[in-house]
């Protein structure tokens, strides 16, 4: 079975699908041994990780090349963020097929002008719909594998209203994605309505402090959605555990009490060294 026959073996189970973001194969093996069904490889992670902001400066062969890394890791299939498609519609065809050669379940493409910005941000700009729809046609008829799914984001709810907003969900889904990312909804009304107007399975980005009102993973199945991902979960956690363990260090001069301590062992057991051991063992490597 295919990593999208996978995911989509799961959208059409009665769970709520929960992909937690990584930026790269550490994060992206926590979230799957804690238990997680899938992985969001996060483009505003992947970006922070190559020291730049999520304003569309990272490319797509960095993108697709960082997707790659992420699927080889995990057996959990994996979701990533292909921005714009960067570009037009010969690009966006481009993009398709190095992320599915990357080994992903799915990717979505979105409706705002190139470079983009961060969903969460203010002054976003989005392309006409029917730009938008002929990316989404390009990226659905191009697929080399059927079942690679396409998620269709539209960021139009900040820039043209909500009611466009879903009108242009609905008519990528006629275009040919298999599942519908309305960006940031700005009230607990909206974020219902989602799900109830839009005639297709819906995502769900959750981003502390950001512009989708708090919802929690049960308050949002029970709304409808099929989807959820949690882009800066880890990545928010990782910068401020960093920047409490470094302030301690510089504090005390040693290892500070409140950081935990993992030996190194069970490090390196995190990120496959049983398997290594194993390899070591079949062929007498010392």
């Amino acid at each position: 079975m295919t990593a999208g026959a996978r995911l989509r073996e799961l959208l059409a189970g009665e769970a709520l699908v929960v992909a937690p973001g990584a930026y790269d194969c550490l994060t992206a093996r926590i979230v799957e041994q804690a238990g997680f069904p899938a992985v969001y490889m996060t483009g505003a992670g992947t970006a922070a990780s190559l020291g730049y902001p999520d304003y569309g400066l990272v490319t797509m062969s960095e993108m697709a090349a960082n997707a790659a890394r992420i699927a080889a890791a995990v057996a959990a299939p994996v979701i990533a963020d292909a921005d714009t498609g960067f570009g037009n519609e010969l690009n966006v065809v481009r993009t398709v097929r190095e992320y599915a050669a990357a080994g992903v379940a799915a990717l979505h493409i979105e409706d705002q002008v190139f470079p983009k910005r961060c969903g969460h941000l203010d002054r976003k700009q989005v392309i006409g719909a029917d730009a938008f729809l002929s990316k989404v046609r390009a990226a659905a008829e191009n697929r080399p594998d059927p079942d690679l799914v396409l998620i269709a984001r539209t960021d139009a709810r900040a820039v043209l209203g909500f009611e466009e907003a879903v009108e242009r969900a609905n008519r990528a889904l006629e275009a040919g994605a298999d599942v519908a990312f309305v960006e940031a909804p700005q009230t607990a009304q909206e974020l219902a309505e989602v799900p109830r107007r839009v005639e297709g399975p819906c995502l769900l980005n959750v981003v502390a402090a950001g512009k989708t009102p708090d919802v929690s993973l049960e308050q949002a199945a029970q709304l409808g959605y099929r989807l959820v991902i949690l882009p800066v979960l880890l990545l928010a956690a990782v910068m401020a555990a960093g920047d409490a363990a470094l302030a301690g260090l510089d504090a005390t001069g040693r290892h500070p009490d409140g950081v935990p301590v993992i030996g190194v062992e069970q490090i390196f057991q995190r990120v496959g060294a049983g398997r290594w051991d194993e390899v070591r063992a079949r062929y007498g490597v010392d």
